[in-house]
């Protein structure tokens, strides 16, 4: 089999992946899963791989994420590698497993920042009134 490419969006993070035969290597810019930090971001993207761990282990995935924050990224990378196995293996029940754990997994998060609006601190807050 060949490479896959795919690729993951969450907020402005972009994530793409490449998914190929090997041993369960996988990096995200260049650096190992094992010691990508912070911690949580490290167990968000591992949630694809151990839901189908002797799927995982027949495939290095090379990440390359950029833009966002370090969840949406995270968010991103985890979306591209689900995508990417399900891709490299050609698996109708393996998208069905995913979309079942968690829709995300598939399916980019398109839920973006409302605009801020005059006479308030964000998008909904407002300034408060006071009549005493």
């Amino acid at each position: 089999m060949d490479a896959v490419n795919t690729s993951g969006k969450r907020k402005t993070a972009v994530a793409r992946a490449v998914v190929k035969e090997g041993t369960g290597k996988v990096t995200v810019n260049k650096t190992p899963l094992e010691i990508y930090s912070p911690e949580l971001a490290r167990l968000k993207i591992k949630e694809p791989l151990e839901l189908v761990p002797e799927k995982a282990a027949k495939v290095d995935i090379a990440v390359i994420v950029d833009g966002g924050g370090v969840m949406g990224q995270a968010a991103a990378v985890r979306t591209a590698v689900a995508r990417g196995l399900v891709d490299f293996y050609k698996d109708d029940e393996l998208e069905a497993l995913f979309r079942a754990y968690d829709r995300t997994l598939i399916i980019n998060d398109d839920r973006r920042k409302l605009p801020k609006k005059p006479l308030g601190h964000g998008a909904r807050a407002r300034k408060q009134k006071s009549y005493r």
